[in-house]
C-alpha cells in the first residue's frame, strides 16, 4: 500500500491564521504611504532650511531658500551681492542629475504633498546672514520677522515655523481644512 503525502486539516488551519494575521499587520501600513511621503516632504524642508543656515554660517556668505508655491516647489541659491538670482546663483547638489539644488513636490518621493504657502516678511523666500540668522531682504542687515510655510496632504496640514533672530524651525501639524458641500 502507497501512502500519498498530502497536508492535514490542522497544518491548512495554521497557514491560513499565520497569513491572516499577516495581512492584518501589512495592509493597514500599505495605505499610510501617502502619509509617510507628506510627513518626508515635511522633513526634507526642515532638513533644507537647516542646511541653509549652517551652510550660510559656514561660509560667511548669505543662503537663500526661495519658494515656488505655484509649482510647488524651492531652490536653494546662495546671494552673492544685495540680488536674489535663482537662474545664476543656486547651489549644487550632488544627488541631482543636473546638479541644482531644485526640491520639487511634484515628484513621486512625496505624494501628493504640496506647498501651499510660504511667506517670510512678505516674501516668498527665506534668506540667512553670514551669522546664519534670518534677514528681511538680501542687500540689508535688517532683522526678519521669521516666517511660515504651509506643506499640505494625504488629508495632513503642517505648519513649518521659522523663528525670527534665531532660525529656529518648529512643526506643528495643522487642522486640515475640511469643504462640506452644500445638501
Amino acid at each position: 500500500m502507497k501512502f500519498r503525502s498530502a497536508f492535514t486539516l490542522i497544518e491548512l488551519l495554521m497557514t491560513v491564521v499565520i497569513m491572516g494575521i499577516a495581512a492584518a499587520i501589512i495592509i493597514p501600513s500599505m495605505g499610510e504611504t501617502g502619509v509617510l511621503k507628506v510627513q518626508a516632504a515635511v522633513r526634507t524642508v526642515v532638513a533644507d532650511i537647516t542646511f541653509a543656515q549652517s551652510d550660510a554660517a559656514a561660509f560667511q556668505e548669505r543662503r537663500a531658500l526661495v519658494f515656488d508655491v505655484a509649482n510647488s516647489s524651492y531652490s536653494m541659491i546662495q546671494v552673492p551681492g544685495n540680488q536674489i538670482d535663482v537662474s545664476s546663483n543656486m547651489l549644487y547638489d550632488p544627488t541631482k542629475p543636473d546638479g541644482k539644488w531644485i526640491v520639487d513636490f511634484t515628484h513621486n518621493q512625496f505624494g501628493d504633498a504640496r506647498i501651499t504657502s510660504a511667506s517670510f516678511d512678505g516674501n516668498a523666500y527665506l534668506i540667512f546672514d553670514g551669522m546664519g540668522g534670518p534677514v528681511a531682504d538680501a542687500s540689508g542687515s535688517t532683522v526678519g520677522t521669521g516666517g511660515l510655510i504651509k506643506v499640505s496632504g494625504s488629508n495632513q496640514v503642517f505648519d513649518i515655523n521659522v523663528e525670527a533672530f534665531t532660525g529656529r524651525v518648529t512643526v506643528t501639524r495643522a487642522a486640515p481644512v475640511v469643504v462640506v458641500p452644500d445638501p
